[in-house]
């Protein structure tokens, strides 16, 4: 799990360093944080908050971000629960996963109401349902990943096991390339993925999000300590998140441009980001009746199966897993 949580970026975390005190350019003071990402900020996934801070956001809440690849999200939610991290991120599931070793973290916001795991095929023999995976070979990036459960997941919908399929880990990048040269015949994987197989040249189908698993989104999270004890702090860091999200929610064009601004190292991609931006609408972000905001059912749902694949040892209460007291009317 920690390997998928380095690679894929499904979130963000917020570490004090020390407690700094700066001026923006207009003499406002501004408390200085660290950002530790699970993968480095050039990774698309990670363009709400890179939207968040080139649009001034997180300037808007009193807030100076500095950006820091740390060791992925299962390791992030450690450092949080241990008090070393204030608000950390990682995938909506993480907390299941963290909370029956005792690591005492919530999800404070989770951006979509959908899946960060896509199914993709090929364009020319689609598969639509989980049953058409029977007897297919499917790359994912890790036997310990999130998008490998998801896959699991969505097998089981059609009654069928992981012995069903053959289904092989080929890291971060061979996930999608496997797939893009034909070496598999279908992929599980994030958005992100998608449009590398894309721009490889391969015509790629998608599994309709009714069919697939209802695994979750990205997450931000926090200790039950800092939510007690720091609330203000948190607000101000779901707050900003969510405005970066909307503007790729509501204004895409616009979120190119400042994505683009903020992370140079696209420049000339802009069609690719779009797409990448276009697969979050329209999967990930999308239905969500208020932008940041756990649905219990879906969480529980999620829990029980990873239970149910010795995933997990045991359940956890549904309230030590999220709150949405952040989202909403707490906006």
């Amino acid at each position: 799990m920690k390997k998928f949580f380095a690679m894929t970026a499904l979130s963000a975390c917020a570490l004090f360093t020390a407690p700094a005190v700066l001026a923006d350019n207009h003499g406002k003071s501004l408390q200085e944080i660290t950002y530790l990402l699970p993968a480095p900020k050039t990774l698309t996934a990670f363009a709400p908050w890179l939207i968040a801070d080139h649009q001034g956001y997180f300037a808007e809440e009193g807030l100076k971000v500095n950006f820091v690849a740390g060791k992925g999200g299962v390791d992030v939610a450690k450092q949080i629960g241990a008090g070393n991290a204030v608000i950390g991120g990682a995938i909506g599931d993480t907390p299941i996963i963290v909370r029956a070793n005792g690591i005492p973290v919530k999800a404070v916001a989770v951006l979509g109401a959908g899946s960060l795991t896509l199914v993709a095929s090929d364009e020319a023999n689609p598969i639509t349902k989980p049953a058409e995976l029977k007897g297919k070979t499917i790359s994912v990036m890790a036997y310990t990943d999130t998008t490998y459960y998801a896959l699991l997941g969505t097998l089981r919908k059609a009654g069928l096991t992981r012995n069903d399929a053959a289904i092989q880990a080929a890291g971060p990048a061979g996930v999608w390339q496997l797939f893009a040269s034909g070496k598999t015949d279908a992929m599980a994987g994030v958005p992100d993925w998608v449009v590398g197989a894309r721009t490889a040249g391969k015509k790629v189908a998608l599994m309709p999000a009714n069919e697939t698993f209802d695994s979750m989104a990205q997450a931000i999270l926090a200790s039950d300590e800092s939510i007690k004890n720091n609330p203000e702090l948190i607000q101000k860091i779901v707050r900003a998140t969510l405005k970066g999200m909307n503007l790729i929610m509501t204004d895409t064009d616009k979120a190119v441009t400042a994505y683009v601004e903020a992370n140079p190292a696209f420049k000339g991609k802009e069609a690719e980001v779009r797409q990448i931006m276009d697969l979050y609408n329209q999967y990930v972000y999308a239905k969500q009746p208020v932008l940041g905001k756990m649905d219990p059912d879906r969480l529980a749902k999620v829990q029980e199966f990873y239970v149910s694949e010795g995933i997990v040892s045991k359940a956890s209460p549904l309230d030590e897993l999220y709150t949405n007291q952040f989202v909403g009317a707490g906006q």
